[in-house]
């Protein structure tokens, strides 16, 4: 009996400290479409990155690493050839505002062109075609043909590291116009919380605006449907894009989503109990 027992605490102290899960690392998940995938280009100034700064490598990118392992945060942050995204200097920032202690560690998925159900993993499989291009169906393969699966998995592995402190969503621009769009976006976050066994409390859902500035723009009206998200999901937060410029009709430049990045950081900083003044 008495081995029986030595056994079986062996296995259990083998499970548990299988990994070693820091707190002080603080993951934040990125999802939405093009302007979270990021379409700014990538500029030296965007290249100095923190060592507290990480990213988990999504895809397999040969010129920047393995799917599934932390590397430092040198843009892109979310495929293989994607541009300067809002997650770029919300990192930044966020690591600007904190002790010396933490680290910052985000996972960016996204797909341009896509309907926020693309991630509702009951009906996601009714918006893989949303575009007949290839270049759509190309990315939805690249993620395994189900893109919140893949965040999912990433995540849970990403949680034996450290925890998952927050959420950040850019999206609205292909759902223009739909009035339910703050209700899809909240039986997503439900199903993240459920899945990543979360604290909605401890883990709000950050929302950045479409753009708004600028000759036609596309999809300005859909910021007013944008603002009633925290009428469903009430620990959700609406980041404001005014003042940010784009460079075509649908997405930011360069400094529009380093000043976004930073507005998310700062809502972020705020929501944690962060005394800022804000840092670069």
């Amino acid at each position: 009996m008495k081995i029986q027992v030595l056994i079986f605490m062996s296995v259990v102290l083998l499970s548990t400290n299988s990994y070693s899960q820091d707190p002080d690392f603080h993951i934040y998940l990125c999802f939405g479409q093009s302007n979270m995938e990021g379409q700014g280009a990538i500029e030296d100034q965007d290249k100095s990155v923190s060592n507290r700064f990480m990213v988990m490598q999504s895809l397999d990118c040969p010129e920047i690493g393995k799917k599934n392992v932390w590397r430092l945060a040198i843009p892109p942050l979310c495929q293989c050839h994607s541009g300067l995204s809002p997650a770029d200097y919300f990192g930044k920032t966020m690591v600007a505002n904190t002790p010396e202690s933490v680290k910052i560690g985000v996972i960016n998925v996204a797909i341009g062109g896509c309907d926020i159900r693309l991630f509702d993993k009951d009906i996601y499989q009714d918006y893989d075609s949303t575009y007949a291009e290839d270049w759509f169906t190309k990315k939805i393969k690249a993620y395994g043909g189900n893109p919140y699966k893949h965040m999912i998995a990433l995540a849970k592995k990403a949680q034996k590291d450290g925890v998952i402190k927050g959420i950040l969503l850019h999206q609205g621009e292909t759902n223009t116009g739909d009035e339910q769009w703050p209700i899809y976006v909240k039986t997503i976050y439900n199903n993240i919380l459920v899945d990543l066994s979360l604290n909605p409390d401890e883990v709000p859902l950050l929302a950045g605006e479409t753009l708004q500035e600028g000759k036609e723009v596309c999809c300005a009206s859909m910021n007013s449907i944008i603002a009633t998200l925290p009428e469903v999901i009430p620990t959700s937060y609406i980041i404001s894009s005014k003042g940010c410029m784009g460079t075509d009709n649908a997405h930011f430049d360069s400094e529009g989503y380093r000043e976004l990045g930073r507005r998310y950081a700062l809502k972020m900083l705020s929501l944690k109990g962060n005394k800022i003044g804000l840092k670069e």
